[in-house]
């Protein structure tokens, strides 16, 4: 029997190599004359970096600043002329100091310089994971730390964060990275929303990042004079392509000055991951995340690797934390079966705590039972 084990992060509790870990110390123990395959995946999200150097990337460590200007160690990787950079391993939500949020004031500019990191290093493919993003300021702060100059009416260059935007007038990208220009960007970006307005940035992803409903409109005019600007100098007006709202509007400025194309986060994970080659001559695939719910079926992880195995003829079982999908939407989502670890321990706070000791009584059931 030949297992793959391609399972994203149980977030709270075990990176994607975690579980994978302890799923693959179960197996072990009762069936030690199994092959177990390990590919830990993510959807685009904080885990992308790590799930590519698991599949043999290099990683590459770099020295930034955080959502509100705190240095930061961080990495992305690196594989032949392409490099993945992480949205969440530079100015995530979780580098927020103290968990404090700053909706105001967050910045993107650490992004940037981890993109500027690699672009010295030679990348001309750079593949941007948008997951998690602190900040509302429309990539303002990614775009300034690869040259790009915003100045206010004095020409005096703007502060971080998407509120200053509003005070914005003048942009000036003259001074962008050459390598920039010549390089190819693409967005692990799984949402739909225009960068503008009821569906925008601002309106449904600000108040996750400690916006109030007068951050939310100052933030959305902010991002409309930014837009605008932008366009003046001679960016492309993509403020209502699809997508263009992801990371707070990150994903709009890598569009308009970089020329980014966005994706399905776990389709690009797979390919980076050479999943598809993975895949052959495996008998089972075990994937899942910490919460198997509604969000799973809309482009996360675990359904992706789910299609890509029922393509190829493979049974795929998914554990995860919890489970609050019904039998037909587990056998519809291309899962034989699902296995929680709530089954095992109800309390959420012990079970996220335990969470490799369960795991890997997950993985003794699923070698005890195989794919039936």
């Amino acid at each position: 029997m030949r297992v793959l084990l391609a399972p994203d992060k149980f977030k709270g509790s075990l990176s994607a190599v975690g579980v994978v870990d302890a799923l693959a110390r179960g197996i072990a123990e009762v069936r030690p004359e199994w092959t177990v395959l390990r590919a830990p995946i993510a959807d685009g999200g904080d885990g992308t970096v790590d799930a590519a150097v698991a599949a043999g990337w290099t990683r590459v460590r770099v020295e930034t600043t955080g959502p509100t200007g705190a240095r930061v160690s961080t990495s992305y990787a690196r594989g032949g002329g392409t490099a993945v950079v992480e949205l969440a391993s530079a100015v995530g939500l979780e580098l927020l100091p103290d968990g404090v949020p700053d909706a105001l004031g967050a910045t993107t500019f650490g992004l940037g310089t981890v993109i500027r990191h690699a672009l010295d290093d030679g990348a001309r493919a750079i593949v941007i994971g948008l997951g998690g993003s602190a900040s509302t300021d429309g990539g303002a702060g990614m775009l300034q730390a690869l040259g790009v100059t915003i100045t206010d009416a004095d020409g005096a260059p703007l502060p971080p964060g998407g509120a200053a935007l509003a005070r914005a007038a003048r942009v000036d990208l003259s001074g962008l990275h050459p390598a920039a220009a010549q390089a190819r960007f693409t967005l692990a970006c799984d949402v739909d929303n225009p960068l503008l307005g009821p569906d925008g940035a601002a309106a449904i992803y600000g108040p996750q990042k400690g916006a109030t409903s007068g951050d939310v409109a100052l933030l959305d005019a902010a991002l409309r004079v930014f837009a605008d600007l932008l366009a003046a100098a001679g960016g492309h007006d993509a403020r209502d392509v699809p997508g263009a709202g992801a990371a707070g509007g990150t994903a709009f400025g890598a569009m308009a000055v970089l020329g980014a194309r966005a994706r399905p986060g776990v389709d690009i994970v797979l390919e980076l991951a050479d999943f598809a080659a993975k895949l052959d001559g495996a008998d089972l695939v075990v994937t899942g995340e910490g919460s198997l719910d509604e969000q799973t079926l809309h482009g996360k992880a675990p359904v992706g690797v789910a299609a890509a195995a029922r393509a190829a003829g493979i049974p795929v079982i998914a554990v995860s934390g919890r489970n609050l999908l019904s039998a037909d939407q587990i056998h519809g989502a291309g899962f034989q079966r699902a296995l929680a670890l709530a089954e095992l321990e109800p309390d959420p706070a012990r079970s996220m705590a335990d969470a490799a000791d369960l795991l890997r009584r997950i993985g003794r059931t699923i070698a005890k039972d195989g794919p039936a």
